[in-house]
């Protein structure tokens, strides 16, 4: 026998019946309606099993239960009425004030312990510090949307710092520099460095097929870090990669060298276009090569740093984004197999030579950046 049993008055089915013949409220509620007059047990119900009900309404056993447990605890406008639960029904607005102590809230530090804002710590915690008697978590996201907030996300920032006349000055230095035109003799080159983890598989991937994506297990063995430097001419569409087991300043001249020999041996002087890394510096080449070959290749290049805080102003960064996209955005295991496609990708890039269109000048950013530059009185 059943715990909760549904018997319903005369009143009652006669409610249900108009309710249903008018079909204009809404559709929980005319399902319910369905499901009260089909389990109904008093004199003229038809008293249906749950499974059989189901059936016919097109709903679950689990929501039948649920409908005759309201009904015998809560009433038969608790059945008939769609469920709040008790998150419902807290309060489902903020007035003024309090969306003001809300967004303050999600705009300082979490509390200790915790690494960011949740919905749910947000709403305990208007309520401990006593602005609202009780809140629901709908009610702070939806509140948090309409002001734009995302205390759950972080993004990383390379702001420089106002009023530098040390930033403007490397800033200014590198425009001017992408402004020259195109000269064989004089090829300006830029160059970034950065790190790729080697990371295999524990179980081989599932491969694609119709209807299921690629794969991977979420388990897998890191094989070390292999260290990258590019070096890309974006007037000429031309790119290199060398593939490192490190990025020491020995590292960095062989990789310098093989370019000033090998591309770059005819040209008089290669301007360079770098960051500001220790390693990044014509003292390299004494630390790597007897005196008198790093003086020869010292004499050769014309170097040129972007400013702290500044990376955005060396293309090489474009070139390295292009390459994480086409190869690098997934496992790779071995040194070997990185540097094999990272020759087929960069082959397949010369090949179609892309070139770099910079239109960031020296006059934009005394209009842009004017703030980064200092004041000073005529």
């Amino acid at each position: 026998m059943k715990k909760y049993r549904v018997t319903l008055s005369a009143e009652e089915r006669q409610h249900l019946d108009e309710l249903l013949s008018r079909g204009k409220a809404d559709v929980r509620k005319l399902k319910h309606a369905q499901v009260l007059l089909r389990v109904d047990e008093g004199a003229e119900g038809p008293g249906w099993t749950d499974e059989h009900g189901a059936e016919a309404v097109g709903v679950g056993t689990a929501t039948i239960e649920r409908l005759r447990r309201r009904f015998v605890e809560d009433g038969f406008e608790a059945a008939l009425s769609h469920y709040k639960g008790p998150d419902r029904v807290h309060q489902t607005k903020l007035d003024g004030l309090q969306e003001a102590h809300l967004i303050t809230l999600a705009c300082s530090q979490p509390p200790d312990g915790r690494g960011r804002w949740t919905l749910k710590l947000l709403a305990d915690r208007l309520v401990a510090l006593g602005h609202i008697d009780a809140v629901s978590i709908e009610t702070v996201r939806k509140t948090l949307k309409k002001t734009g907030l995302r205390p759950h996300l972080r993004t990383m920032w390379c702001i420089p710092p106002k009023q530098s006349a040390e930033f403007v000055c490397a800033m200014e230095d590198v425009l001017a520099v992408y402004s020259r035109p195109y000269d064989p003799r004089r090829p300006v080159v830029r160059m970034d460095e950065t790190f790729k983890q080697l990371i295999g598989e524990t179980r081989e991937p599932l491969p694609a097929r119709p209807g299921a994506e690629e794969r991977v297990d979420h388990v897998y063995v890191r094989n070390g870090v292999a260290s990258l430097f590019l070096a890309c001419e974006p007037l000429t569409g031309w790119r290199h990669v060398g593939v490192t087991d490190s990025r020491t300043r020995r590292d960095w001249a062989q990789f310098m060298r093989a370019l000033l020999d090998g591309r770059y041996r005819d040209a008089d002087t290669v301007v360079l276009v770098m960051d500001q890394l220790n390693t990044h510096s014509l003292a390299s080449f004494y630390e790597a090569f007897p005196p008198a070959e790093a003086k020869r290749l010292a004499e050769r290049v014309e170097v040129h740093h972007t400013p702290k805080h500044g990376s955005w102003l060396n293309m090489a960064v474009i070139e390295f984004s292009v390459l994480s996209r086409q190869c690098l955005s997934r496992r790779i295991a071995k040194p070997e197999t990185l540097r094999t496609s990272i020759e087929h990708c960069e082959r397949d890039r010369n090949a179609v030579g892309p070139k770099i269109n910079w239109q960031f000048t020296t006059e934009n950013a005394r209009i842009k950046l004017r703030s980064l530059y200092p004041s000073v009185q005529p």
